[in-house]
């Protein structure tokens, strides 16, 4: 069956909105209706080579939608049901597994090598990360969709996937962010307006956000910042200032830049922690000599899909929607249609807006 997909016909080359011949799904395997898919930074990382996919490929991994069909010994979603993607799914048995950090799963992103469609031309394709969420329809894993909590909207859904998940964990998971402390967040796009979310739920008494575009201000404030700066060389100086001159104790960096993951951790106090959630190129050299590193006694960490256990957080994220303190709306500048993908990849290029909605 033929449904439209955006393709990417190579590393560097523009997405092409075309048809796709879509097969039913095999044993273990899920045929999904999009709803929705949210537009990531992480999809243009893939598109220009940041990060290894095989390509041709259809990108998207953060999406939601229905059931449409399953594959033989299916047995916890049916057709009908809501379901959320998950790009990541963990195997279970690996060494990373087997110490409960399923986010660092050394199987996660092994179905992104398999061919699970062709083009009209019959051209093999693969599903970028595992789930090929830019297309009217997919057929994944049954390891990659779990339920949709019960009173989430299919298109707000799509933005657990990964945003929510991403930036939430980051501020609960991995920086541990206590009621009181202050917490900077460097990156205003889709998850970096879910981590101040995170932040004012997890009782931050003073929350900065930081961005490149002055633009972004009102996003920030309504997303739970108190206090907005555009970058600068006294970025630090001024988070600082903000800060009875302590600096925050927290910091999370969403952009992936070389420049705001130093200034990141240049703005935490003595003892604080900075959180790196952005995904940057190899040639984003970071540096640090040994005397600071001691003198400060400041924790620098890396963070994975926000440490996030989907099966586990995706019901603690559906309540604090419920409860009305997370709100998806926030994370989405604009709604698109398939079509109006390479325009969204465009604006991120340019810094642009926070998070793009594909709403099919």
């Amino acid at each position: 069956m033929a449904v439209r997909a955006a393709v990417l016909p190579a590393v560097g080359s523009p997405l092409e909105i075309t048809g796709i011949d879509l097969p039913e799904p095999g044993p273990g395997q899920v045929r999904v209706r999009l709803a929705a898919a949210g537009v990531c930074h992480s999809d243009l990382s893939l598109s220009n080579g940041t990060m290894r996919v095989p390509v041709p490929a259809v990108l998207g991994h953060e999406g939601a939608g229905t059931v449409v069909a399953v594959g033989e010994g299916v047995g916890h979603v049916a057709p009908g049901d809501g379901v959320v993607l998950n790009w990541a799914p963990s195997c279970g048995a690996c060494h990373a597994c087997s110490l409960g950090e399923v986010w660092l799963c050394a199987n996660a992103l092994g179905g992104a090598a398999d061919v699970y469609a062709r083009t009209t031309e019959g051209t093999d394709l693969h599903p970028g990360l595992n789930v090929a969420a830019f297309a009217e329809e997919t057929v994944v894993s049954a390891a990659c969709v779990l339920p949709v909590p019960d009173g989430i909207p299919l298109t707000d859904a799509a933005l657990l996937g990964c945003a929510v998940l991403t930036g939430y964990g980051a501020v609960h998971h991995s920086a541990q962010v206590r009621p009181g402390e202050t917490v900077a967040v460097f990156g205003v796009g889709g998850v970096g307006l879910a981590t101040l979310q995170a932040a004012r739920i997890a009782g931050a008494s003073k929350i900065v956000a930081v961005d490149v575009s002055p633009e972004k201000e009102e996003l920030a404030r309504t997303a739970g910042a108190t206090d907005y700066l555009v970058a600068s060389d006294t970025t630090a100086r001024e988070i600082r200032a903000l800060t009875g001159k302590q600096g925050a104790d927290v910091a999370v960096e969403c952009a992936g830049r070389a420049v705001s993951i130093r200034t990141a951790w240049d703005s935490t106090r003595r003892g604080g922690r900075t959180t790196v959630v952005g995904i940057g190129g190899k040639d984003q050299q970071v540096t640090f000599n040994a005397l600071e590193i001691f003198h400060w006694g400041r924790t620098l960490t890396g963070c994975v899909y926000g440490n996030s256990d989907p099966a586990v957080d995706l019901p603690v994220l559906a309540e604090h929607v419920r409860a009305g303190r997370l709100v998806l709306s926030t994370l989405v500048t604009e709604r698109i249609s398939l079509d109006g993908i390479p325009a969204a990849f465009e604006n991120m290029l340019a810094g642009k807006g926070g998070r793009a909605l594909v709403v099919f």
